[in-house]
Order: structure tokens, then C-alpha cells, then sequence
């Protein structure tokens, strides 16, 4: 068994992290192990979730993963012993296309898990219950257990929420949060939240989600709901993975400014024998000796343009390191990094200049969604013909009035880097506005290893 439930809201902003943040907290206070997961491929919510239950939260994308990928994945890092969490995205039904496909939705379906529906009740009443009753008959095979009211006004507020919702739906409400007022809440950026690396008061917020559980959501009962969720098949016994990168040193940069890894890229190089090395793109004034591949993950680069810039030393190196062959795997942030210069807010901050191109990031986001590239030409880490799936998150772009960057790969679904095309790549170096999952691309794996063998059995991999 596998105690479990979604956490699922009408749309964005519902407060779904929020009470999922909550419950994680609350769960542990009362002595469960917790293990989280995030719907979808967000790095942000997922390492907030990581941050609330002490250990990684794992992304469950049926676009990226496929639905057997998803439910695998589930099942695998699971366990009899814990409370499961899994935050949906969006609304409930809300999915890649009219169907709702790949939506909140078909993944409780997919995990046999019920659902507890966080529900916007600001300046609302019987509505309320209008809503939670149209999610009941539009889809009756997902199972809602459960309502959240967020946030509420009054009691009197409260009690005419409850009676609605409770007398039309036939379900419990589990909780009432009131308004928090904004400053013990974890600030936004873009269309998120900023991470958990960049937020100082990570105890205060600890305290009031213990405190939001304690006194307005009915933890025991969600436990009950979630322990009535039925068995699921037994996870096929994952092959042992070969050792190919024994030997292999693989570098990447770890941060504040970059925080956009999944776990499963992580563990996927070190199950192959790869010795995984941090290093901070802020405070490292040299990559380290040996390393035969660099992985740079996305992140907010921009909010430390100024300090990555000042480090001209590590810029510097960067150059140097990829001018002699060394390959670097970059993803949104990374390609920022490898830039000729990131301009911001006005000012123009120079970066390590391995890339012919500059980028500029606008007040609006420039590539949001599923991604999906075809592999055109001939690259370092992926055989031509080879179609990705990933998703791409950027305010940042190339500007359209410079030169056209060497990019192989064709866009068929999403932004990419330049005019329907993503991966600008130079020598050794691929530069990407698209995120793959290692779950999702095993090639991807394969890619960045094959790479770090070739350019160690040439005799490299040391720091001059």
C-alpha cells in the first residue's frame, strides 16, 4: 500500500503549494516520513516540496515520461512507509490540449489516487460548491475526497462555504486557511516562486505552515482519505544499470543562481559510475583539475548577473576549458552563462563569452511550455534524427536582430533559441533553451557520458 492523495486546485495561484507545503510540514511534525512529488515539470515547486519533506521531490510528467513512465517512476520512489503528496499543476483538467490530456486529472487516474480540491473561495460563497459539484460531473472516475477553502474571510464566511459545498457535493471540507498576510509568504518571480536557495527565512516559514495545519486543515482525516487509496502493481525490477562512466569526473554548477536539476539526471550519471562534482559559479574561481564534462542546469542568472559577471576568473576558465574540447552540457540558464553578455533591467553584464550570441531578458517570457526538437545535424551528444521531449521556461532570448547562432536542432513544438530552432552548439559545447528529464531521455545520459569518454581517452580532462 501506498498511502497518497493529489493535491489539485481550479487553476493557478489556488494555494495548492501552499497546502501541500503545509501538509508536508505538518505530516512530519507528527512523525510520517513524506515523500513528495510535483505534477509536471517544474524545478521551483519541486524543490520547495524537496525543502518541506527533507528529501527529493520527483517530477511525474506524463508528456515528458509517457504514462507508464510516470506511474513507474511513482511506484519506484514510493514507499509503504510514507505519506505521498503529489501537487498537481493548473487547474484539475487542465492539460496540453481541449481534452485534457496529460492534465492533473488523468495522472490521479493513472495513480488511482484521490484528490483533495484546494478551492479560491476569496469573495465567493455557493459558487464555491458550483464549482467543486462541475468538477464532480466532468470527469466522475477521478475521485474527489475532499476541499480546502483558501482563503477564507470570517468564520460566518467559513460556515456558509462548508454548508454549500458539503450539502451539494457530498464531500468534506478538510480545511479553511485564512488570508496570510503577504510577508510570511514566500515571495513570486515570473509566473513562480523564487527558490528556496534565494528565501533567508526558511524558519519563520517552517513555523506558520505548522502552525496553518494545526490550527485550519484536518491533517488526520487527509491521512485517512489517503490510506484508503487502493494498491498499485508492483514496480518492475529496475535493471542494474552499467558502470560505463567509472572513472569519469563530471562537473556542474550548484547554486544559488542555478538550482534547475532533477534528481534523476543526477542519480542517472552516478549510477553509471560517475563521480558528480559541485561546483558554485559564484564563489569558484576555477572549474576543478580532471573533470571530463561540465553540466550546467537553469536557474535565475540574471538575478546574479552582477556577481557572475565580477567573477572573471571562473568566466575566464569556462572559456579556456571549452576552447580545449571540454564538453559542456547547458540548459536556459547555462546557455545565459556561456553567453557574450546578459542584458538586464537596462544594463549589460558581460558572461564567458563561448557562445557567438548575447541574450536580453524581457518583462514577458519568451518560450513557456512543452518542447519538442528534432536533431538535425551533427552534435556531440545526440545521434542525428533523434526527437527530444522537454520543456522550455525563459523570459530571456537571443535577440532577433543579431547573427543567426549555430543551432541543430528543429522546433516542433515550442520557442526554442532562435526562429523555430534550439541547441545552439559550438565545438564541444551544447547550449539548449529546452530542459530534458533523464527518466524522460535516456539518450540524454548515454549523450553526456559518450562525450566525457571521448574527450578522456584523448588524453584531457586535467585543468590546463
Amino acid at each position: 500500500m501506498l498511502p497518497r492523495v493529489v493535491i489539485a486546485g481550479l487553476g493557478g495561484e489556488s494555494g495548492k503549494t501552499l497546502v501541500t507545503l503545509a501538509l508536508t510540514a505538518g505530516a512530519r511534525q507528527r512523525g510520517w516520513q513524506v515523500r513528495a512529488f510535483k505534477k509536471g515539470p517544474d524545478y521551483i515547486d519541486a524543490a520547495w516540496l524537496s525543502w518541506a519533506s527533507g528529501r527529493p521531490a520527483r517530477n511525474l510528467d506524463t508528456f515528458m515520461m509517457g504514462f507508464e513512465g510516470a506511474a513507474a517512476s511513482f511506484r519506484r520512489h514510493g514507499s509503504a512507509d510514507s505519506l505521498h503528496l503529489i501537487e498537481g499543476n493548473r487547474g484539475l483538467f487542465d492539460g496540453a490540449d481541449a481534452r485534457g490530456t496529460h492534465s492533473t486529472a488523468e495522472l490521479a487516474k493513472l495513480l488511482a489516487a484521490p484528490v483533495i480540491l484546494v478551492v479560491n473561495t476569496s469573495k465567493r460563497t455557493r459558487t464555491a460548491a458550483a464549482c467543486v459539484l462541475g468538477c464532480q460531473k466532468m470527469d466522475p472516475a477521478v475521485k474527489l475526497a475532499g476541499v480546502v477553502l483558501n482563503p477564507i474571510a470570517s468564520l460566518r464566511h467559513e460556515q456558509t462555504l462548508r454548508e454549500a459545498i458539503e450539502a451539494e457535493c457530498g464531500i468534506p471540507v478538510l480545511g479553511a486557511i485564512p488570508r496570510i498576510p503577504a510577508e510570511e509568504l514566500v515571495p513570486g518571480r515570473h509566473l513562480g516562486l523564487i527558490p528556496p536557495a534565494e528565501y533567508p527565512r526558511l524558519g519563520e516559514l517552517h513555523r506558520t505552515l505548522t502552525e496553518t495545519v494545526a490550527a485550519h486543515l484536518d491533517l488526520e482525516r487527509l491521512i485517512e482519505i489517503a490510506c484508503q487509496a487502493p494498491p498499485l502493481p508492483c514496480p518492475a525490477e529496475a535493471p542494474t544499470p552499467s558502470r560505463v562512466a567509472a572513472g569519469l569526473r563530471i562537473a556542474y554548477l550548484r547554486d544559488s543562481a542555478f538550482t534547475f536539476y532533477y534528481p534523476e539526471n543526477l542519480e542517472a550519471l552516478e549510477a553509471a559510475g560517475a563521480e558528480l562534482v559541485p561546483v558554485s559559479s559564484l564563489c569558484a574561481s576555477a572549474l576543478p583539475e580532471r573533470i571530463h564534462a561540465l553540466y550546467i542546469g537553469g536557474g535565475f542568472p540574471e538575478t546574479h548577473a552582477a556577481a557572475l559577471s565580477a567573477n572573471v576568473v571562473l568566466l575566464s576558465d569556462l572559456r579556456r576549458r571549452a576552447a580545449a574540447g571540454l564538453p559542456i552540457y547547458a540548459e536556459c540558464g547555462g546557455l545565459m552563462l556561456l553567453s557574450r553578455a546578459i542584458h538586464w533591467q537596462g544594463r549589460r553584464y558581460p558572461m564567458a563569452d563561448v557562445l557567438p550570441v548575447e541574450v536580453e531578458v524581457c518583462a514577458r517570457p519568451q518560450g513557456h511550455g512543452y518542447a519538442v526538437l528534432r536533431v538535425e545535424q551533427d552534435n556531440p551528444f545526440y545521434p542525428v534524427g533523434l526527437t527530444l521531449r522537454g520543456h522550455e521556461f525563459h523570459y530571456s532570448r537571443i535577440p532577433p536582430a543579431g547573427p543567426s547562432p549555430p543551432c541543430v536542432c528543429g522546433v516542433l513544438r515550442g520557442v526554442g533559441a532562435w526562429q523555430g530552432r534550439d541547441a545552439v552548439v559550438l565545438g564541444s559545447v551544447w547550449a539548449s533553451y529546452t530542459h530534458v528529464h533523464a527518466a524522460a531521455t535516456p539518450e540524454w545520459v548515454s549523450g553526456l557520458i559518450g562525450a566525457a569518454r571521448r574527450f578522456a581517452r584523448a588524453g584531457q580532462g586535467c585543468s590546463a
